[in-house]
């Protein structure tokens, strides 16, 4: 597995390298340890001074190289390396562009299987709702994306959001195939949406709204069964639970009242403008969710 960690220097970024140490017990083949200088905004706020522009960049570009040679002995730490035959091998990389454009182009050529990214979380509400970086990478990337949003050293808890898709398989796929430790316990969750408005609910005799819903139920639970025995067939610790009501609230709270380490969807990636636009059960999970967030996309199981 090939990980890229983008680093802006934050302390949220650098949780994204301490993650390292939560794959201890089963190291990537390679991480690329990648910081962004963003020569376009640069440019276009010292247009008027090339010179003082210049010396910016320059400087920007020392600190990057600092930043990401620190980087690089967390990660080390992080994943126990030895100097002798180390299990993973760490590169750096320092580029100049926009940096959700740049972390994804790199992220295709070298066929990451997934991306790491801090975010402040919660309250970076409003940073990514105007366009943060994160925000861009996940709706843009061609895989994986892992959000932290809290210290994750450890991945003990893990929720996986399902549905019927091949998404949702493909999630469980890279969970099981390639990413989590062996000591990891699963929830697999599953909503049944409403199948009518609560206004509406209330015209109907409470018998004749189980049936209706019955049928849908049964089938979010052969759902849930499916993905608890894949998990179980693969060795790992794993219950299930299903929800009825709104899809993202239900998901949300079951995150919060568990104390989810990893919270887990899958996308089924979207085109051109659309990739922007807000209100994907994705993007929701990703805008509020509080513990560390990872949507899978482009996987097949």
């Amino acid at each position: 597995m090939h990980l890229l960690c983008a680093l802006d220097g934050s302390e949220f970024s650098e949780w994204g390298v301490r993650f390292l140490e939560a794959l201890a017990s089963r190291p990537p083949e390679a991480v690329t340890l990648m910081h962004v200088i963003d020569t376009p905004t640069m440019k276009a706020a010292t247009v008027t001074r090339p010179a003082a522009g210049k010396r910016a960049i320059s400087a920007l570009e020392k600190a990057g190289t600092q930043l990401l040679h620190r980087m690089e002995g967390i990660a080390k730490v992080s994943l126990g390396q030895a100097t002798t035959k180390p299990h993973t091998k760490i590169r750096t990389l320092l580029a100049h562009g926009s940096p959700a454009a740049a972390i994804t182009k790199e992220a295709r050529r070298r066929k990451t299987d997934v991306i790491v990214l801090g975010s402040r979380g919660l309250s970076d509400v409003q940073s990514f709702l105007l366009g943060s970086v994160s925000r861009k990478v996940s709706a843009l990337a061609p895989c994986p994306v892992l959000v932290i949003k809290q210290p994750l050293t450890r991945l003990e808890h893990v929720l996986l959001a399902v549905d019927s898709s091949k998404h949702s398989q493909g999630a469980a796929g890279f969970l099981y195939q390639r990413f989590l430790p062996n000591s990891a316990r699963v929830t697999v969750l599953s909503v049944v949406e409403p199948l009518m408005t609560e206004l509406a609910s209330k015209y109907f005799p409470v018998a004749q709204l189980t049936d209706l819903v019955k049928p849908k139920q049964e089938q979010t639970m052969r759902v849930v069964s499916h993905f608890r025995d894949l998990f179980l067939k693969e060795g790992y610790a794993v219950t299930t639970d299903v929800a009825t009501d709104h899809v993202t609230d239900n998901i949300l709270k079951h995150a919060e009242k568990n104390k989810t380490d990893l919270l887990v969807a899958g996308s089924r990636g979207l085109t051109g403008s659309e990739r922007l636009q807000l209100g994907s059960v994705s993007e929701t999970l990703l805008k509020y969710a509080r513990c560390s967030v990872l949507i899978v996309r482009g996987w097949h199981a």
